[in-house]
């Protein structure tokens, strides 16, 4: 059994669609689900296309599995509140603050600088600009699939709670302990949110967020069992722990 999977996207729609043409490439058939790990939006520049293209997809009868991460949670927060501050969410940052990227997600719905200007009027045009039906699909995504060997999140587990009692905070926040931890979780742990150079294996958790919110690369696996190979131009490239 196949499974393909797809890093933190943040808005590179072009990315997003060369990462979908490298697994036709690799023969991917209408029984192999492709799984993107969250973090459709922010930071890069087109994360209503990204949208657009993941909704069309799915309604079309695609095998794509979306799942929500921390960037997508924060954006449906503060499309219902502008004063919505995400529980996962550093104290001294808002959805606005350069570090998260939101004024990016905000321009490419057409509203323009928004970190630049009163948050009143800015939400107020955000009413206006975002579509219901793409804050109700984002709303609604998972936060996790588990399929044969893997169990795909966004951010990671909680290594000492079950797999069954996981909170969305921590699958959609989580660092530590999770990082640093060696233990068996039973499934593997695929997931995104913490940068890495490529995507890596660490045994218990593959890990393929490679940063192309910042430049780098957005990932493309196949997973069979707990193997993992990354895709290029050149064809499966094996991700050993």
């Amino acid at each position: 059994m196949r499974t393909y999977a797809i890093g933190d996207i943040h808005g590179q729609l072009g990315k997003l669609q060369a990462a979908h043409g490298l697994i036709a490439a690799d023969g991917a058939g209408p029984e192999d689900v492709i799984v993107h790990v969250g973090d459709l939006v922010d930071r890069g520049p087109d994360s209503r296309g990204v949208i657009d293209w993941l909704m069309a997809g799915q309604a079309g009868g695609a095998p794509w599995v979306v799942l929500k991460g921390n960037h997508d949670r924060m954006f449906v927060g503060f499309v219902g509140d502008a004063g919505h501050v995400d529980p996962g969410l550093r104290a001294d940052l808002s959805y606005l603050h350069p570090k998260i990227g939101g004024g990016a997600t905000l321009a490419s719905y057409g509203v323009l600088n928004a970190a630049d200007r009163p948050l009143g009027p800015v939400w107020a045009e955000v009413q206006e600009a975002v579509p219901p039906a793409h804050v109700a699909w984002l709303a609604e995504l998972p936060s996790r699939f588990a399929r044969d060997e893997a169990l795909f999140v966004h951010a990671g587990i909680d290594p000492d709670v079950a797999l069954a009692e996981q909170v969305e905070d921590a699958l959609l926040w989580i660092r530590e302990p999770f990082l640093s931890d060696k233990r068996d979780h039973g499934p593997l742990i695929v997931h995104g949110h913490t940068v890495v150079e490529q995507a890596t294996h660490y045994g218990n958790r593959l890990n393929i967020d490679s940063g192309a919110a910042y430049g780098g690369p957005l990932s493309a696996v196949v997973i069979e069992g707990r193997e993992a190979w990354l895709l290029t131009p050149a064809g499966r490239q094996p991700i050993l722990p």
